[in-house]
């Protein structure tokens, strides 16, 4: 299926490894111009590489996307490099495992500050050249516990859920330009915030009081219908459609891809 996405310029925040590097990837993939955003410039220098092997073209941004100017040096880093900005992904993100009473004033700023805030500004400087051209799109990464809050995650789930109603306003207010804004909700996946040394789930391991990271790995698994973790790519391909010219009527959703975890049917 041709994805319409030859020539887009795209920016993909925390484009540096996991989910965001094989968005961005993908999207090199399919022959579009990228913009790889993250905060350490040895680890974009890596990502870029990867994707450069399969074809479009890859840049790089060393930025903390919660700087109070980083969307506008987003979308002056695209405009210099690509002429334009046609596609943001807003994916950079961290967790960790916190009980709602350990969870400190400054945890629940920062949960704020990466997953609302930063969106918040990085839309507002790519939107208007997006309308004016007529086409654009933004995808916002939130989580299952967006919509399902995690008692051990609560700054996170809570700044999530907020970031769903952020997309869900600039979907309703941009469409009829253009601009289609959607979100995507996945559930635990093997990435390196899952799987690294000292991730989510050793943290679920040590909280949970499971003999190994496999019995971790299974209990994490057990949580959902589907039986098991997303692989990344299976997260990635749900975004780079929600890019492309081929999800033209979708607006303001907030796709679960999360093997059945949250169990609605909205």
């Amino acid at each position: 299926m041709d994805l319409g996405l030859s020539g887009k310029a795209c920016a993909v925040t925390g484009a540096s490894r996991g989910i965001g590097r094989e968005v961005a990837r993908r999207l090199c993939g399919e022959g579009a111009d990228v913009m790889l955003v993250a905060r350490s410039e040895d680890a974009l220098a890596e990502a870029a590489a990867q994707c450069a092997e399969v074809g479009g073209r890859a840049e790089t941004l060393a930025l903390d996307v919660t700087d109070l100017d980083a969307g506008e040096r987003l979308a002056a880093a695209a405009h210099r490099s690509f002429g334009k900005l046609d596609v943001l992904v807003n994916n950079a993100g961290t967790s960790s495992r916190v009980s709602l009473e350990e969870t400190s004033d400054e945890e629940w700023q920062a949960a704020w500050e990466l997953n609302v805030m930063a969106p918040l500004r990085a839309m507002r400087a790519a939107v208007p050249g997006m309308a004016e051209r007529g086409w654009g799109r933004i995808v916002n990464l939130s989580s299952s516990a967006g919509k399902r809050p995690s008692a051990q995650m609560p700054a996170y789930s809570v700044a999530k859920a907020a970031e769903l109603s952020l997309s869900r306003l600039f979907a309703d207010r941009y469409a009829a330009d253009g601009v289609l804004v959607n979100a995507v909700c996945p559930g635990p996946t093997k990435s390196e915030l899952w799987m690294e040394a000292g991730g989510l789930l050793d943290q679920s391991r040590e909280r949970e009081g499971h003999a190994s990271r496999e019995e971790a790995l299974e209990a994490a698994a057990a949580g959902r219908p589907i039986d098991r973790l997303a692989e990344v790519d299976e997260i990635a391909d749900a975004i780079v459609f929600l890019c492309s010219e081929r999800a033209s009527y979708v607006a303001g959703a907030a796709w679960s891809v999360d093997g059945g975890t949250v169990q609605v049917i909205i």
